[in-house]
């Protein structure tokens, strides 16, 4: 090897050396240490939502951390690479002020570059604890508006964040209307999404699966079923359900309604009002009640439509989402997070609040033609994950 061939391989391996050491110091300067705070991680979309972007994080090699009093999704949590801090901050109590000067000293120890919060009373001691530091080692702080909260100075610490990040339009829009001083930049949307993956469009369950259903349930043979998933509590609207069923089957449609979600202990009551209503209706035996279910995706894939009937707006309303994902025939009262779905994926869907003739009514007409469902590109995991991670990457530079 002359000379000036060795004078070229070695400076073109100094360059792949340099090259190399720059792109590591920028995935050193780039890492993120993140930490998520809510009351529990039991079950529920905002415990759901927080190890998702947990995971996320910790997939992407950044320092990821959760504080709550624990609950079963801790070891799915930890397993999948962030780290968990247990304390009691789930508790409204005034004795829950005992848990600042904790938080305060993780904050201090962890020097996390953000710290997110999503529920009220966890977020007022995270607030106490983060205005006890030095102005110059604070964190950035960031919260997420999860729902319609009450107005009240209570929740009004949802809305104190550095930025503000709010579920759908509709979550904007109401922070904006009930709590003044709040700067439209500082208000961020980042709607809650679905895994396209998990709920494809088109899904089909497995043949062991139809086989087992159709063996429990031959009952809903030639039947028209039409889902209903949502806890029984008075507002996700059951009993306007009853009703949607109860029409068609005087309009000589052939429907059953299928309700699934389990009922809380002290809602007990409202599991008997709904049986009344049903033994009330006329057709008592084309419903099904079916508690709380593993294999929502399942039934909503064999379901021929999928209803919302939420008298109350929904902040979001994953289970719609995930049926408009699958591309099934999907209604809803137009109000809320619901209704930002339906316009983009089932405008055809859209049906005025309370009125459950005019649901009834489309259900008859889908019973003959399927509405066109739109493929969700918009509502994802992926588009959520990423848009929260860049949010976090603008505020840590």
């Amino acid at each position: 090897m002359d000379d000036s061939v060795k004078e070229i391989y070695i400076t073109t391996l100094i360059y792949d050396v340099v090259k190399i050491s720059n792109e590591f110091q920028f995935e050193q300067v780039v890492k993120l240490k993140v930490i998520q705070i809510l009351p529990e991680l039991n079950t529920g979309g905002v415990e759901k939502g927080t190890v998702e972007l947990a995971s996320f994080l910790a997939s992407k090699n950044h320092l990821s951390q959760v504080v709550s009093n624990g609950g079963r999704m801790v070891t799915k949590l930890t397993n999948e690479g962030s780290r968990h801090h247990q304390m009691p901050i789930h508790r409204k109590s005034l004795l829950s002020i005992l848990q600042v000067p904790k938080l305060r000293k993780l904050f201090a120890k962890e020097k996390p570059d953000v710290i997110h919060v999503r529920s009220r009373m966890p977020a007022w001691l995270t607030w106490f604890a983060w205005r006890s530091l030095q102005h110059s080692k604070r964190p950035k702080l960031v919260s997420t508006i999860h729902g319609f909260y009450s107005v009240n100075g209570y929740s009004k610490i949802m809305t104190m964040g550095e930025k503000v990040i709010c579920v759908s339009e509709s979550i904007k829009e109401y922070a904006k209307k009930n709590y003044s001083g709040l700067k439209d930049e500082n208000l961020i949307t980042i709607h809650r999404g679905v895994a396209t993956e998990t709920y494809p469009f088109g899904f089909e369950p497995s043949l062991d699966w139809k086989k087992k259903w159709k063996e429990k349930n031959p009952h809903l043979n030639e039947k028209f079923l039409v889902l209903l998933p949502g806890r029984l509590t008075r507002w996700k609207g059951q009993l306007d359900f009853v009703k949607v069923i109860s029409t068609l089957n005087k309009n000589k449609i052939s429907a059953h309604g299928l309700i699934v979600g389990g009922a809380h202990p002290r809602k007990d009551h409202f599991k008997k009002e709904i049986n009344s209503a049903i033994k009330r209706s006329g057709v008592p035996n084309s419903f099904t009640l079916l508690g709380d279910r593993s294999d929502l995706r399942e039934i909503m894939s064999i379901a021929d439509a999928v209803v919302s009937c939420s008298t109350d707006p929904e902040a979001f309303g994953r289970t719609t989402l995930e049926s408009l994902s699958m591309g099934k025939p999907t209604a809803g009262y137009a109000h809320g997070g619901v209704r930002e779905q339906l316009e983009e994926l089932c405008p055809e869907g859209m049906v005025s609040l309370g009125n459950y003739q005019e649901m009834a009514s489309l259900l008859k007409k889908w019973s003959v033609r399927k509405p066109m469902i739109s493929p969700n590109t918009k509502f994802t995991l992926s588009s959520m994950l990423e848009q929260t991670l860049g949010l976090y990457s603008s505020l840590s530079r």
